[in-house]
């Protein structure tokens, strides 16, 4: 391996160690990159896309300066803030774990004292309470629904990953629990920025819900020993490596063709035909790479794969904010 090789391979390692990806053994010494690699940038972005397609299924949404500012700053709260905090709070929680399945990762390591990796999730928290009340006022709510929003998504994220409960240890409520949190939560919030949050739009996200069940299903297998050695029933150590594989998809798979075929009933046959054709790609990798070898690559499926299902709940929130939903 050449000179510039190496460090071009260095500095992707460093980048995928501060976006927060598996298998980024490289040690860091600047503390911000620390915390920053502990709030996972990488998993802001599903959260942010999902406010985005709240603002869509609004169907108020305008691309005036106002309402780009306002969608700004949501995102700011459900990504850096809250899913920030959401990671920081797991990986405190799942320490003993981590030192099984990532020993790199910075609290197993040893890389940031326990009493700042504290400090830092409070602060993540407060700060996003915080800003949801800004918005709730911004958008001139009599109820503070964002701010509602943004404690109970908080709580089930601690309730998440935090004893006593510690929903993670339940392979179907965990992973729902997480599903919801990537998709409805952040849609809920985005559409109450904009427009009134209705009956409609909470039924059918936490609905395209279980496709984000099958998503955290995904996640799950990178750590199968860790989780086989402390006692946690995450699906693939339930029904083993395959048989989660084939459960994960589905989910992903079955409930969007679900939303697909609602979308009909409400006549957006356009936008219903554009969701199945995202689907179709998506089922390609699933064959490519999931099914063939989860654990190996459940990176390379997520990045091809996932996109498709991103653009699908885009899809979604246009038809439903057409249809004033």
């Amino acid at each position: 391996m050449t000179e510039s090789s190496e460090l071009q391979t260095e500095r992707s390692a460093k980048t995928r160690q501060i976006l927060g990806m598996k298998g980024a053994d490289v040690k860091e010494s600047s503390i911000w990159k620390i915390r920053l690699q502990l709030m996972k940038p990488i998993t802001w972005i599903p959260l942010m896309w999902g406010i985005l397609c709240g603002a869509a299924s609004s169907g108020n949404y305008h691309w005036a300066l106002e309402d780009v500012l306002k969608s700004a700053a949501c995102m700011l709260l459900a990504g850096p803030l809250l899913t920030g905090y959401t990671q920081i709070m797991n990986d405190y929680y799942d320490r003993e774990i981590d030192a099984i399945n990532e020993p790199y990762r910075p609290i197993p390591s040893g890389a940031i004292p326990l009493n700042q990796v504290v400090i830092q999730i409070w602060f993540l928290l407060l700060s996003g309470v915080g800003l949801a009340y800004v918005l709730d006022r911004w958008a001139g709510h009599e109820f503070p629904t964002i701010t509602v929003l943004a404690i109970a998504g908080s709580f089930l994220s601690y309730i998440y990953s935090a004893p006593p409960l510690k929903l993670k240890q339940n392979g179907w409520l965990g992973c729902y629990a997480l599903g919801a949190s990537y998709i409805a939560i952040p849609w809920w919030t985005g559409h109450a920025l904009f427009g009134d949050l209705n009956p409609t739009i909470i039924i059918l996200t936490l609905f395209y819900s279980f496709s984000g069940l099958g998503i955290a299903i995904v996640n799950d297998f990178k750590s199968v020993e860790g989780d086989k050695a402390l006692g946690l029933k995450s699906l693939p150590v339930m029904f083993g490596v395959t048989t989660a594989a084939w459960i994960c998809v589905a989910m992903i798979d079955v409930f969007q063709a679900g939303v697909a075929g609602y979308l009909m009933t409400i006549h957006q046959n356009l936008m219903a035909t554009l969701l199945i054709l995202l689907i179709i790609p998506q089922i390609t990798f699933q064959d490519m790479y999931f099914l063939r070898d989860p654990i190996k690559n459940d990176v390379k499926y997520q990045a091809s794969a996932q996109p498709f299902l991103v653009f699908g709940m885009l899809v979604t929130a246009l038809a439903l904010g057409h249809a004033n939903i």
